[in-house]
């Protein structure tokens, strides 16, 4: 007689179970002034209910564009490669979050080396005529100069 092992006494690791995890709303506010959380789930759990991570906010109403919606996309983009699945309404959030987010860092870039080439030219001009000033000045000063004699006590 043969003693054959269960299949899952066979494996190499100990039997996981995998929580099926989603990125979503969670609604908050008053009636009519809605505030959304994005959240990651369990995907069992209510729409209001438990949460694992708050990863951002949603607030519609806002009229800030700029205010209306805050993502931590390192912390996405962790759940996304664990294999979170997000809510169709959060995958478009997402994408139009990182859409202004890229064109906001390519405007900053320009800002920055706009203001950095404005500020290159002046500073070596001023730099030079710092340098030209003094020397002029000491040069005068030293021809200008009153020749004091000491007194001598005798």
């Amino acid at each position: 007689m043969t003693f054959v092992l269960p299949f899952f006494l066979t494996q190499q690791e100990p039997f996981r179970k995998q929580m099926a995890v989603k990125i979503r709303l969670q609604r908050g506010g008053a009636t009519h002034a809605p505030h959304y959380r994005v959240v990651v789930t369990d995907s069992r759990s209510p729409r209001d209910g438990r949460f694992v991570e708050k990863v951002g906010t949603y607030d519609p109403k806002n009229k800030d564009e700029s205010k209306q919606l805050n993502l931590v996309l390192d912390r996405i983009d962790y759940w996304l490669s664990v294999g979170a699945k997000p809510s169709d309404t959060v995958k478009s959030l997402i994408k139009g979050f990182r859409k202004t987010s890229k064109l906001e860092a390519v405007e900053e870039t320009a800002k920055v080396e706009e203001t950095a080439k404005v500020e290159e030219a002046p500073v070596v001009e001023e730099t030079a005529k710092v340098e030209e000033a003094p020397v002029v000045e000491e040069a005068a000063a030293v021809e200008e100069a009153p020749v004091v004699k000491e007194k001598t006590a005798e």
